[in-house]
């Protein structure tokens, strides 16, 4: 029980913690060089390697990114000495031969391996030059897209959406009524929203504020899964070409995606598959890639 609870402690610290630092602080393990890979524990004389220790930083959630190297490095250490424990202690019982745990081991390594074939075949796509490419192609000497800058009050009634607009009618200052009234985060700063393009916002609310002149704002509240909203449109412009550091991470996901997706493609070409029924009896594919065996 002392272990499970040290992990479950763990793993609560390491949720809210960071790899970041830790991470930039050493070499990716492949990259690293036998000398710079020391042993930094033992369990029964099974080594634990720096190299082991980087891998579970580099694995944890890219949100936790504030705990320094010389308070994670323990945590994770300790991670690592409790796995070996437990691994310890589940072999001496010779758990690996029952056959659901052997059965979810071999699943586990089954996703390890498929995983390793995807991030093979995503490497050989996305690689800087595809994404200066992809640039090059989309983006460079291009305009961007068209971008309204707003304004909003946000509430929760439709009634209440009416009486901001009636109060709007008779003069009222748009964003003091936001700072009163409005539930958004960005009432503090009276309903400004900046420049974003359509879409960026959910259609309802992309429509009403890309319809506005300079100066209008909108005579009856817009309905979106958020509440009732009141937008004040504060100009249009044609947003300026992005530059490759603006749009590479997302270029790099567009490509990632893309690749999937051809990979999934191939792999699926070469297989027969078969999908059945509730009634056992074969039922069509639906949208089989071409060449299907």
């Amino acid at each position: 029980m002392r272990q499970l609870s040290t992990l479950s402690a763990l793993a609560l610290a390491l949720a809210l913690a960071a790899p970041a630092a830790f991470a930039q602080s050493a070499p990716a393990p492949a990259a690293a060089p036998a000398d710079a890979n020391p042993v930094v524990a033992t369990v029964n004389g099974i080594k634990i390697h720096m190299s082991d220790i980087q891998a579970d930083a580099q694995s944890l959630p890219p949100e936790a990114q504030q705990l320094p190297a010389d308070q994670l490095m323990p945590l994770l250490v300790n991670q690592e000495v409790d796995r070996k424990a437990l691994l310890i202690a589940a072999q001496k019982e010779g758990l690996e031969k029952d056959p659901g745990v052997a059965a979810r081991m071999q699943a586990a390594a089954n996703v390890a391996l498929e995983n390793a074939y995807v991030q093979k075949a995503v490497a050989a796509d996305v690689t800087n030059t595809a994404v200066q490419a992809y640039y090059d192609q989309h983006y460079a000497g291009k305009p961007g897209p068209e971008q309204v800058d707003a304004r909003q009050i946000l509430v929760s009634s439709e009634a209440q959406a009416k009486s901001i607009i009636a109060q709007l009618s008779k003069g009222a200052n748009f964003a003091n009524l936001a700072k009163k009234y409005s539930i958004d985060p960005g009432a503090k700063n009276g309903g400004e929203l900046g420049w974003f393009s359509k879409d960026e916002m959910v259609p309802a609310f992309a429509n009403a504020a890309f319809a506005l002149k300079k100066g209008e704002y909108t005579k009856t509240p817009v309905h979106t899964q958020f509440g009732w909203h009141v937008i004040l449109c504060e100009g249009h412009r044609t947003a300026p070409t992005p530059t490759l550091a603006d749009v590479q991470e997302q270029i790099r996901q567009k490509l990632t995606d893309d690749a999937i997706q051809k990979t999934l493609d191939r792999v699926r070409s070469q297989v027969k598959i078969q999908v059945f029924g509730k009634d056992g009896k074969p039922v069509p594919q639906i949208g089989a890639p071409a060449g299907s065996k």
